[in-house]
Order: structure tokens, then C-alpha cells, then sequence
């Protein structure tokens, strides 16, 4: 074989090389170009998921924001109510007590103008036996009176000592021995209105 038709083999090799390298790039590219589409719409597919979720999201926070300021003008709304119907029924309690307390003054007007006859009688009076019925009456009156409105003289003498009825004042020796710890003399009478104790009983305890 020649020199040029050596020359001439060498390039036809270099030029097929040449174009086997481009087929081969043209190749590869192409296959970049095939693999990267499918990135790029799960890349957009992606984005939207994102987008979709913000949005809901957004909704969410829209929907608890509106709940949240219904529920608000509800508590302001029972808030107000209770407090005008704490203010009536304040107002009604202290009418109440008023008017109960009227008419228990109402009642007792009868055995003032009682007192004032008999002092009027004893003025004059010469029988004192006459002057001590009459106050004694008035007396029993008042007395029953205060039963009708639900107040009882709370019992004392020679019960046992009870310190949720008495309270002792002193003591002393007991005239018997059946009355030691026991209420021996009331000092002064203890009242109750049903079972509430409106004053103490006081009291002198034998030991």
C-alpha cells in the first residue's frame, strides 16, 4: 500500500471517528434533554401540591379566625346578660330584705302602741297589780310575735353546756351533781330564727 493510500485510510477513520463521537453526543443529549422532562413536571407538580396546601391552609386559618370572633361576641354577649341579671337580682334581694323588713316593723306596731297605753295607765294607776297584768301582756304579746316571725328563746337552764347554743360567761360549783357541765343560771337569753342562732345564750356553767 502506498503512502497516500495509507494518508487516505487514516483520514476516513479520523472522519468516522469524528462523526461516531457527534452520534454519541447528539445521543446523550437527547437523553438528557428525554430524562429531565420528567423532573421537571414532578418539579411543577410539586410546586402546585405547595400552592394547593398554602391555600388550604389559608382556609383553615379564615374559617378559626371567623369562629373564633363568633365565639367572642357569644361570651361578650353572656357576659353582659349575666351581668344585668346579677345587678336585677341584687336589685330584688335588696328590695326584698327591705320590704320584709317593713313589714316585720309593720308588725311590731301593734305592741308599741301597746307600751305606750300601759305607760299612759301607770300614770295615774294605783293598783299595781293591774299595772304588772297589763305588762305582762305586753309581754306575751311581743313574745309571740317574735314565734310568728320564726324567733324561739333558746332553751338554757340545766341543759347540757353546747357551745354551738351557750356561750359561758363563768363558772361555778354546781348545786348538785347531776348539773356539773350543765347550765346552771342564763345571764342573758340566746334567740334563734328556725335553726340559725341569732344570739348566743349567755350563760353561767356548774363545775
Amino acid at each position: 500500500m502506498s503512502n497516500k493510500e495509507k494518508q487516505a485510510t487514516t483520514e476516513e477513520e479520523v472522519i468516522n471517528q469524528a462523526e461516531g463521537s457527534k452520534e454519541n453526543i447528539d445521543t446523550k443529549q437527547s437523553d438528557d434533554i428525554k430524562d429531565s422532562k420528567p423532573a421537571e413536571k414532578k418539579k411543577e407538580s410539586k410546586k402546585k401540591k405547595t400552592k394547593s396546601t398554602v391555600n388550604k391552609k389559608d382556609k383553615e386559618l379564615e374559617e378559626l379566625g371567623y369562629k373564633l370572633s363568633e365565639i367572642n361576641d357569644k361570651y361578650i354577649r353572656l357576659s353582659a346578660e349575666f351581668d344585668n341579671y346579677r345587678k336585677r337580682t341584687l336589685k330584688e334581694k335588696t328590695e326584698l330584705i327591705k320590704t320584709a323588713g317593713g313589714a316585720a316593723l309593720s308588725d311590731m306596731l301593734p305592741v308599741v302602741d301597746d307600751f305606750e297605753r300601759g305607760l299612759q295607765a301607770m300614770e295615774n294607776a294605783e293598783d299595781v297589780i293591774a299595772v304588772k297584768e297589763g305588762v305582762n301582756l305586753i309581754y306575751t304579746k311581743f313574745i309571740e310575735f317574735l314565734k310568728a316571725k320564726g324567733i324561739n328563746e333558746i332553751d338554757a337552764v340545766n341543759q347540757e353546756f353546747d357551745t354551738d347554743l351557750h356561750e359561758a360567761l363563768t363558772k361555778i360549783p354546781a348545786p348538785s351533781e347531776d348539773l356539773k357541765g350543765k347550765v346552771v343560771d342564763v345571764i342573758q337569753k340566746g334567740y334563734k330564727i328556725d335553726d340559725k342562732v341569732i344570739r348566743f345564750a349567755k350563760v353561767v356553767i356548774g363545775e
